[in-house]
């Protein structure tokens, strides 16, 4: 890929890139700016490498959303974490010490699958239609809405309400 694709590719896609990691980060505008800069390291890296995606933008969305998942992962929301714990913290208002309702979420969706996690994501955080997430998939509505449908009842097991709300 030649300079002139490159920032025409880098202007076009970093904006939405940096909103969807800032709706899935919270407030933490530092580590939004981080993983943000880690996408596009590991693009330009894999670019060079394999060539350009097709869908750029899809790719720079999975592999940003990879990094938050292990963000969160690395931060306490493993799936070993206690339930209890869990739904306790989202109930909390955000503490400087404890969990921030980003967190409480994150970790209930790092216990889903990959795929059922980003079906989530895209949904709730990133606010597109089950035929917008179904078209990227190459899935139908009804596909699309089934696993949203198992992806929430995964989280209604461990988050509390209150967190579950986080995702309307």
């Amino acid at each position: 890929m030649d300079e002139a694709s490159w920032i025409d590719l880098y202007r076009e896609e970093l904006t939405p890139l940096y909103r969807r990691v800032s709706r899935r980060v919270g407030a933490d505008r530092a580590l939004a700016e981080d993983v943000t800069q880690e996408t596009w390291l590991r693009a330009l890296d894999a670019w060079q490498r394999d060539g350009v995606p097709k869908a750029p933008g899809a790719w720079l969305a999975t592999v940003a959303d990879n990094l938050v998942r292990s963000h969160f992962r690395r931060q306490g929301a493993r799936p070993t974490q206690d339930t209890d714990a869990l739904g306790e913290a989202a109930a909390a208002e955000p503490s400087p010490t404890g969990p921030t309702r980003a967190a409480v979420v994150h970790a209930g969706l790092a216990r889903l699958r990959p795929d059922l996690a980003s079906i989530v994501a895209e949904r709730h955080f990133d606010g597109l239609t089950l035929a917008e997430i179904g078209a990227r998939r190459g899935l139908s509505e009804r596909a699309v809405e089934g696993r949203l449908r198992r992806a929430r009842r995964t989280l209604a097991r461990h988050l509390d309400p209150d967190a579950l709300d986080a995702l309307s």
